[in-house]
């Protein structure tokens, strides 16, 4: 057993979010190839603010804490169209050079948006009066507990996986998003409600796009994703809905393609079974639905 951490580089590692896929970065312009897949082509915070907006989770006053913000992509996206209802937005974010970016793709928003270096866990328990958490791509680097033994578990992991029930595997051994299960703790028990995307290692495909199952392991648990300079793992969605209704809260979720609004065509399927990408274009078509198909959404009201 090893506990998976990236505190370290995210404190202390220049980072470069254009070595790895982002929905932030791949939907931040309306120029991007990626923007060709969708049905209405909008920034990723526009669309995120359509989808609170429709749940009424985004309402004129609020108060937003994103935690884990990037570049600012997704705040500057949903300030751009819904910023009129939006009071205020803390930025919270482990890097300083990621905060940086952040103000500087803000700066047209001067005194709506307040920027705090902190640990999220470190954090959580002095958050008071806020209307709604977004955590977008954040949860997979959160410590994560890998090479569990089923028969062997520490009394601590046990006594975790037995107070939410938590499904587990009998005959090999497995991880554990402990630091997503810890934090989804935190926001259940403050009654704030949230936002949340990540790859997860239990992914829902739309069922008017089965095609998008090829190759995909449908029911698994977290695998490691290998990045530039560290690795984050894929989250077990099923925990995280197993904290939240052990809370009481009321949850939804579903995949991200949905959200998003992808435009299903015979010639996107084409290039997505056989990988048939005349141009370069065709090519971050193909790898933004390889990436977006595990991609889940979470609320938690």
């Amino acid at each position: 057993m090893a506990i998976h951490s990236t505190r370290g580089f995210h404190r202390g590692t220049p980072i470069d979010l254009m070595k790895e896929f982002t929905l932030c970065e791949s939907l931040a312009s309306l120029n991007s190839p990626s923007m060709r897949v969708l049905s209405k082509p909008k920034p990723y915070g526009a669309l995120i603010g359509d989808f609170l907006i429709g749940r009424r989770m985004l309402e004129a006053g609020s108060t937003i804490i994103e935690l884990g913000g990037g570049y600012g992509s997704l705040m500057r996206g949903l300030l751009d169209v819904y910023g009129e209802l939006i009071r205020k937005v803390f930025m919270v974010d482990l890097s300083s050079m990621l905060l940086r970016k952040q103000r500087e793709r803000l700066k047209d928003f001067p005194g709506k948006v307040s920027f705090i270096r902190a640990d999220i866990h470190d954090i959580m328990g002095a958050i008071k009066g806020a209307d709604l958490f977004i955590i977008n791509e954040v949860i997979g680097d959160l410590d994560t507990l890998t090479g569990l033994d089923p028969d062997d578990l520490p009394e601590e992991t046990r006594d975790l996986i037995n107070t939410y029930q938590f499904d587990i595997p009998s005959d090999q051994r497995f991880t554990l998003n402990t630091g997503a299960i810890s934090l989804m703790e935190a926001i259940c028990s403050q009654g704030i409600p949230a936002f949340i995307t990540e790859h997860s290692s239990d992914p829902i495909i739309p069922e008017d796009m089965p095609f998008l199952a090829k190759g995909l392991s449908i029911d698994s648990y977290p695998r490691e994703i290998t990045l530039s300079g560290h690795s984050e793992y894929t989250i077990r969605f099923s925990h995280l809905l197993d904290v939240a209704r052990s809370f009481g809260r009321k949850t939804a979720t579903g995949p991200l393609i949905d959200l998003l609004g992808i435009t299903h065509t015979p010639a996107l399927r084409f290039i997505f079974l056989n990988r048939a990408c005349a141009n370069e274009e065709q090519e971050i078509m193909y790898e933004f639905l390889d990436h977006v198909r595990e991609y889940r959404w979470l609320t938690i009201e």
